[in-house]
């Protein structure tokens, strides 16, 4: 053993001692967890995904999965209480084509690492028909990669545990999730499927600091609300950056300004906004995208209808 570097009942209590001093704040390695809490008796329990991918690029139709990572575990639908891990997976891809090295650089996955290895399709559908929601942090970029290389996640309900939790009104100063982690007191090797997994797991069990709810009640809740994307159709240029800083994204495809929300009440009062603020109360038109728990986070399109303000 080098001494130099204390053992772990040594590290504990300095740990222990930092913890209990005002002026330092201690992070410790994410220890992956099997067990949340026993499951009480009588309660009906459901079964989730958690998933993250690492791919060869970013662009869905140029680039592919080379790396999926998934658990499956169970939870408490009324709760949110998470309780048992039941399965793990983890396997790389062979992409057919070189892996970028600036990608490589990100996720440390190489050319020799995937040669001739091929994700077990039937491995991947068994734990998919066991589950009732799939969570991802930042599944606009995992769902559309997963649905073009194994559709039966098209099917699936989706929840993203970036887009659908409010963190600036948690007090929170980023949704990435190594930082979310960081603030529960835990730091993981980031960037490599299955351990993201873990991660995403322990924030789910993380209780929001504001609502005072578990993150993942929060997330099934959402699965129920109505979901529209609003575009702000032939918005003039001058209100670009009035309308960015409403949370509008530009989509360069279509040229237009569109907007997620989550209920009927913000869909009329977003309506009425544009209307004065970036319409000027002159003729003008939105597009109302319908999207349901199959459809959002995906790059498939919703039942669409034209809006005359």
């Amino acid at each position: 053993m080098n001494p130099n570097i204390p053992d772990d009942s040594q590290a504990a209590n300095m740990a222990l001692s930092l913890d209990l001093h005002p002026d330092y704040r201690v992070l410790r390695r994410l220890q992956p967890k099997q067990v949340f809490a026993d499951a009480p008796h009588g309660r009906r329990l459901l079964k989730g995904i958690v998933l993250d991918t690492e791919t060869t690029g970013l662009n869905t139709l140029q680039c592919k999965v080379i790396e999926l990572g998934m658990i499956l575990f169970e939870f408490d639908p009324e709760t949110g209480q998470l309780h048992r891990v039941l399965k793990v997976f983890d396997e790389l891809e062979d992409p057919g084509v070189p892996i970028p090295p600036e990608t490589t650089a990100v996720h440390h996955i190489t050319d020799d690492m995937v040669h001739g290895k091929r994700i077990n399709d039937l491995e991947v559908q068994s734990m998919l028909a066991e589950a009732s929601v799939v969570i991802a942090h930042n599944a606009a970029f995992d769902r559309p990669f997963v649905e073009q290389r194994w559709p039966e996640f098209e099917n699936k309900n989706w929840a993203c545990s970036i887009k659908d939790i409010d963190w600036k009104a948690e007090g929170m100063g980023s949704a990435k999730l190594e930082y979310l982690l960081q603030t529960q007191g835990y730091f993981y090797d980031a960037h490599r499927a299955e351990m993201d997994c873990w991660a995403l797991l322990e924030l789910l069990h993380m209780v929001l600091p504001q609502s005072q709810q578990p993150v993942l009640l929060q997330l099934l809740e959402t699965l129920n609300q109505p979901q529209v994307r609003l575009s702000a159709l032939g918005s003039p240029f001058d209100t670009k950056d009035l309308l960015k800083a409403r949370g509008y994204r530009w989509d360069g495809d279509r040229k237009t300004w569109f907007r997620s929300l989550s209920s009927d009440k913000t869909l009329e009062e977003e309506i009425d906004w544009l209307k004065r603020k970036v319409y000027a109360s002159k003729r003008a038109s939105v597009e109302i995208e319908k999207l349901g728990a199959t459809l959002r986070h995906s790059q498939r399109q919703g039942e669409k209808s034209i809006v005359s303000l």
